[in-house]
């Protein structure tokens, strides 16, 4: 059973970056994107980044600008570089592979942005 693996959440203030990673514990394949999710208290989870197979990135728009998504193929891993953050960026970040019919998920690492 595949399991992906965050780490780098946090506390920040206001205005300030962090980096967020996640790792698959074994090569996946049939690949179709993959990207991080954000789930705020009392709301629905919502795309935040992804990256296709073919390297589109798609950014939700209160994000642009300010993340960046990115990833490495061989370590089976994707990167998350935010800066400027905000106190409504609080939330839990989940990231995701989508591997043919199948969704994988992490177990989610907590931002909470505040001074």
């Amino acid at each position: 059973q595949v399991q992906l693996v965050e780490s780098g959440g946090g506390v920040v203030q206001p205005g300030g970056s962090l980096r967020l990673s996640c790792a698959a514990t074994r090569n996946m394949f049939d690949i179709y994107s993959v990207g991080w999710y954000r789930q705020a208290p009392g709301k629905l989870r919502e795309l935040v980044a992804a990256i296709t197979s073919g390297g589109s990135r798609n950014y939700a728009d209160a994000v642009k600008g300010r993340f960046t998504i990115s990833r490495d193929i061989a370590k089976n891993a994707i990167y998350h570089q935010r800066t400027t953050l905000k106190p409504e960026d609080t939330a839990v970040y989940f990231c995701n592979f989508r591997c043919g019919p199948n969704d994988y998920w992490g177990q989610g690492t907590q931002v909470t942005v505040s001074s």
